[in-house]
């Protein structure tokens, strides 16, 4: 393989910038730089000169041995000061030696996967922990990221073999007796992971959303306060406030942190009848994202309720409580009941999120949706008895190549460019 280098840390000027360089000329590059090596994983302090000996930065010099680095290859790492120079300075006379050329994006995971240190499932975790924002998407990214889904999938995948190995043994001797009928231990272990899928596929849309966030939608009439509330809970002017009535014509999106959980705020357009056609598609998108949203808060005022459905988890509250004098009601202008209201929230989006699995992308869904489809038919041909056990033996191995390709253990070309793509130059 090329070596490959690039820069590690977040570009721009910082206090300190890291270089990774991951590839057989790795070292060579980093005695060029640096002069005399450390052991691997020792960290010295060197100057760093150019071909002609000019200094480049006093930097420290980090080493990793082949097979214990995050590649899996031979690493040096240089940790600059972090300038502006001194990065395009260090990149420059990287890219000049020969043998060595800038990474691709996520080309330093990509070989991790290649070197068999990440599976597939760890490389999407390494995404999310990158992209994660809040406590609960970094406990989520980290615990898939630390081999937990693939080790759920490695067991079910041997209790997988072990069942079509049984049928096999029972094809193979056909002609012969064999001692043990198999159907019971079989359909045992295809009970034990069809369990264990489903229980996963239940939990992936509380999973999927701790991992993308939730959206919680404020409806109500027009003027009744939603824009209001909106600044109130993100503690900024993020929505236009008026006395005049259809103010807000647009959803307006405001993302935020509520009981650890990321969630994104809709202010909607007020619920009423309008011959504006403007305010009337404005109404349309308010309707479309209420309904489409994970929970509802409506606010009411001596109109009522407006006019939408109210279902079971909405939160409805009576808004400008400081004027009507409502002690459980809510007011954004004096902050009565917020606290209480984003408490409300949490609770309930964390009770959803209670049954989370460790599976959060639609490509395990489909993965455990065509294991277990494959697993429901071998159970069924299992019933037609010992005539349908090669059939049911085949039907396993579907399974089982569903379950090997979400974690990379099969040709997986075809993905590896969508996912890849995601990651910085440095990762």
């Amino acid at each position: 393989m090329d070596t490959i280098f690039a820069l590690a840390s977040a570009p721009g000027k910082a206090g300190v910038a890291v270089i990774r360089v991951s590839g057989p000329e790795a070292w060579s590059a980093a005695e060029r730089l640096g002069g005399r090596l450390p052991g691997a994983r020792q960290a010295v302090v060197r100057k760093l000169r150019d071909e002609t000996g000019q200094v480049l930065d006093e930097a420290l010099l980090l080493l990793f041995a082949e097979g214990a680095s995050f590649t899996g290859e031979a690493v040096a790492e240089f940790h600059l000061h972090g300038s502006l120079a001194i990065q395009r300075a260090v990149l420059r006379v990287l890219g000049e030696m020969d043998g060595l050329r800038l990474a691709d994006p996520g080309e330093f995971t990509r070989r991790a996967l290649e070197n068999d240190r990440l599976d597939l499932t760890q490389v999407e975790a390494l995404s999310d922990l990158i992209e994660s924002e809040t406590e609960s998407q970094r406990l989520q990214a980290l615990k898939v990221f630390s081999g937990a889904l693939a080790e759920k999938v490695d067991d079910w995948r041997s209790d997988l073999i072990q069942a079509a190995s049984l049928l096999e043994v029972t094809i193979d001797f056909a002609d012969e007796e064999v001692p043990v009928d198999v159907a019971d231990p079989v359909s045992e272990l295809l009970r034990k992971v069809s369990s264990a899928l489903q229980q996963e596929l239940a939990g992936l849309d509380a999973a999927e959303r701790i991992r993308t966030g939730f959206e919680v939608a404020i409806v109500g009439a027009p003027n009744v306060g939603k824009s209001s509330l909106l600044n109130a809970l993100a503690g900024r002017d993020a929505a236009i406030t008026s006395e005049i009535a259809g103010t807000t014509r647009d959803v307006i999106e405001v993302r935020m942190e509520i009981a650890g959980l990321p969630v994104t705020l809709l202010d909607t357009a007020g619920l009423r009848e309008t011959q504006d056609p403007v305010e009337k598609i404005g109404i349309e998108r308010a309707r479309d994202r209420a309904s489409a949203s994970d929970l509802r808060v409506v606010l009411t005022d001596e109109r009522g309720t407006p006019d939408i459905v109210i279902g079971q988890d909405d939160i409805v509250l009576r808004s400008k409580a400081d004027i009507a004098g409502d002690p459980d009601g809510l007011s954004a202008k004096t902050g009565q009941g917020i606290d209480r209201l984003i408490a409300s929230i949490g609770d309930k989006l964390s009770e959803r999120v209670q049954s989370a699995g460790l599976a959060t992308r639609e490509r395990h869904r489909v993965a455990f949706l065509e294991g277990a489809s494959a697993i429901s038919r071998a159970e069924g041909l299992l019933l037609h008895g010992q005539d349908c056990y090669d059939l049911a033996a085949e039907e396993l191995r579907v399974a089982i190549r569903s379950l090997e390709l979400l974690i990379g253990r099969v040709d997986v070309e075809n993905l590896l460019d969508e996912i890849f793509s995601n990651f910085c130059l440095g990762k």
